[in-house]
């Protein structure tokens, strides 16, 4: 998700954000135990049908169950939780203004009921408001029934995650694993992004490969996927695309994260979500001079824990060397994937070569910028708006790309990187351009071409 760099007096990976506790704290979430009364666990839910807008959540029935059982909830915030890395306490002071509510002027009037009380920070409020409307409208667009009433959940498990993280702060580590338990962040993920995926409209370019990847990881290979970056919801799209095939890489990828989405209030609940090595983006390592010797030490710490996971073997990560999210063209608004940075390239390349471990590094391609569209330009400020929309989306991988091949007739370690990153580079393009053909013009499987080919795994 972020640029991964070296300079020559310190190793440099973008890391995550400052002080590290021992052992941070995972809040308690009554919604996750097993023995509520009306409870439907998120885990291991099977895929609903893909017509309409189709999405893979909580039915809506049973999350209306869910959240209207109200005493269970009272009796379960009295207790403690232990989790396997760590004690966690309860939320008994947790407010459940937005567990409680039934409509959408319930979310609307405990926005600014906590907003009142000093729990939300106005800019935090003003953006769950405006994140609110821009859900609905997406999600009211797919035509997909029940649709009002999934807005409503949703957004109400969505809203009450914010206010917890504003009110009892989450320290992410280096390096991140996904939090499932006692609440399951992964699969509320899910349960919140695939209504605002077009499954109809969607594709996964050559599915064998990922297959074959899997294999690959359970015989203790490691794998790295050299991507484009479009969305937040990016890691979402992956393992929604991917969950009827190949669920292992979903679950198991680890994606090579910057500081933003684990200090903004409302992109923090869906990094909880997801394995991370977390990391200061190269884009922002200078935002502020007084931090830049903070960031380049964190930064070390998360290059430690990448090599350490590495060299254990059966490790997916997920970068976009290109340090950051892609934007359009600003004269003809065409997207395109952002070039990459061909020193981030080496660096994962070399720390797969040192591992000890069988190495392979694949170019995939994403398409989704549509569905959660970033700023037109780069912002130092955290707290972007976040617009949201109802949209195809597209994912796909090429065979891996082997350096030696590539780099066989270069003359200089400097020639052969770049050569390197530019063979990956044009790999992923074509595929994005392949993608864009079957979803933005309308082609579907039909757009496949000799090296690209299209299927629908969820059918």
């Amino acid at each position: 998700m972020t640029t991964l760099t070296f300079s020559p007096s310190a190793a440099t990976v973008a890391v995550a954000a400052a002080t590290v506790t021992s052992s941070p704290r995972v809040p308690f979430n009554p919604l996750a135990s097993t023995t509520l009364r009306g409870f439907v666990s998120f885990k291991k839910l099977p895929l609903r049908s893909r017509g309409g807008g189709g999405a893979l959540s909580l039915s809506v029935r049973a999350m209306s169950e869910l959240v209207q059982d109200k005493e269970s909830v009272v009796a379960a915030s009295t207790s403690f939780t232990e989790s396997s890395n760590t004690t966690t306490p309860c939320e008994p002071n947790h407010s459940r203004t937005f567990l409680d509510a039934r409509t959408e002027q319930d979310l609307i009037a405990g926005i600014s009921k906590e907003k009142e009380a000093g729990r939300l920070p106005p800019n935090v409020a003003s953006g769950m408001e405006e994140l609110y409307w821009n859900y609905k409208n997406a999600v009211l667009s797919s035509g997909a029934p029940g649709a009002d009433e999934t807005v409503i959940t949703n957004m109400s498990v969505a809203f009450d995650r914010m206010l917890l993280g504003v009110e009892d702060p989450y320290t992410f580590n280096p390096y991140h694993k996904a939090v499932r338990e006692p609440f399951d962040y992964f699969q509320f993920v899910h349960m919140y992004i695939s209504p605002l995926i077009d499954f109809k409209n969607s594709y996964v370019g050559n599915v064998s490969i990922f297959s074959e990847l899997e294999d690959k990881l359970r015989q203790g290979h490691n794998i790295v996927l050299i991507s484009n970056h479009q969305s937040e919801a990016d890691p979402a799209v992956i393992s929604l695309l991917l969950e009827a095939q190949c669920p292992y890489i979903g679950e198991n990828i680890k994606c090579v994260a910057g500081d933003r989405v684990i200090t903004d209030p409302l992109c923090k609940p869906f990094s909880m979500g997801r394995n991370l090595i977390c990391v200061y983006s190269k884009k922002h390592m200078n935002d502020d001079p007084e931090l830049v010797d903070m960031k380049r030490k964190a930064n070390t710490r998360s290059l430690k824990e990448m090599a350490t996971l590495l060299r254990s073997g059966s490790q997916l990560i997920w970068i976009a060397p290109s340090g950051g999210r892609d934007r359009p063209d600003p004269s003809t608004g065409e997207w395109f994937p952002a070039p990459f940075d061909a020193s981030s390239v080496d660096n994962m390349r070399r720390l797969v070569e040192h591992s000890g471990a069988p190495g392979h590094i694949y170019p995939m391609s994403l398409l989704c910028y549509d569905i959660m569209p970033p700023p037109p330009k780069v912002e130092k400020e955290i707290g972007e708006k976040r617009l949201v929309g109802f949209h195809g989306t597209g994912l796909s991988i090429a065979p891996e790309i082997s350096f030696s091949d590539v780099t066989a007739d270069c003359s200089n370690p400097n020639e052969a990187k770049e050569a390197y990153s530019q063979a990956l580079y044009k790999s992923v393009d074509e595929q994005y351009k392949t993608l864009n053909t079957a979803i933005n013009h309308r082609r579907g499987i039909e757009a496949s071409t000799s090296t690209v080919s299209l299927s629908q795994p969820w059918n």
